[in-house]
């Protein structure tokens, strides 16, 4: 079973048709969004049609759930105004949207639980860093019942394996499809493998590939340049930060 994830598209469609495109090519058997589809660029409706569409299963991320609080306003600050384009009926979408999915996988006798979340499993606004205390992330593993997390929100892709009474358990920030902050301006997403060969008891019995893809950066940042957003978002796109 090939399983892509991806998240943080952040209404940048030149950015989600290149995944899409990219993706056609890895023979996948399955696909989850972690989340922000919304947010920063100018195609909130085009990026959420788009998911639904195609019956992608989706969890929010915390810039969806801005449009819970956000009315319409003559009087727009510029930071809200990506909020604001969407239509009623994305919004509507966005805010039907689970805060987590759970997958179970059995092999023979052993049982591996997946859970998708875009922040953490405790917050869907906690920054999962790389760096995190060890001892922290264990116990929140180990409280969620997840053996493999996968997450989003930080836009910095990266592997953790964590120790846990004689197994290994997977953390993976899965990066940003349409903002990455980790000095590369290509999306990101990732494959994760799991057969009947996979187990806990084996560090790399689980398979996680990270997939940087290009896009026309150009034409989501003047994009950007051409509307009401700050012009910084242009310049984050471009250098990735």
């Amino acid at each position: 079973m090939r399983i892509a994830l991806f998240s943080d598209i952040h209404a940048n469609l030149p950015a989600l048709d290149s995944f899409f495109e990219d993706l056609g090519s890895r023979n996948v058997d399955a696909l989850y969004c972690l989340g922000d589809l919304v947010g920063y660029n100018t195609w909130p409706n085009e990026v959420v049609a788009e998911i639904r569409k195609r019956g992608i299963p989706s969890i929010a991320g915390n810039h969806d759930l801005k449009v819970k609080k956000l009315k319409q306003d003559a009087h727009l600050k510029e930071v809200d105004y990506a909020y604001h384009i969407g239509s009623d009926d994305a919004r509507e979408y966005l805010r039907s949207l689970p805060k987590t999915i759970r997958v179970h996988f059995s092999f023979g006798d052993e049982r591996i639980s997946l859970l998708l979340v875009h922040g953490s499993s405790r917050s869907i606004d906690e920054y999962l860093l790389q760096d995190l205390d060890e001892t922290y992330v264990r116990e929140m593993l180990e409280e969620a019942g997840a053996d493999l997390l996968f997450c989003g929100h930080t836009h910095k892709p990266y592997h953790r394996l964590i120790a846990c009474g004689g197994k290994y358990k997977h953390v993976v920030n899965i990066g940003s499809v349409g903002k990455p902050k980790d000095g590369d301006p290509r999306g990101c997403y990732v494959i994760a493998t799991l057969n009947e060969e996979s187990t806990l008891a084996d560090k790399d019995a689980v398979k996680i590939e990270f997939i940087r893809f290009d896009y026309d950066v150009e034409a989501a940042a003047r994009a950007i340049e051409a509307s009401p957003l700050p012009r910084e978002f242009a310049d984050r796109l471009r250098k990735a930060y």
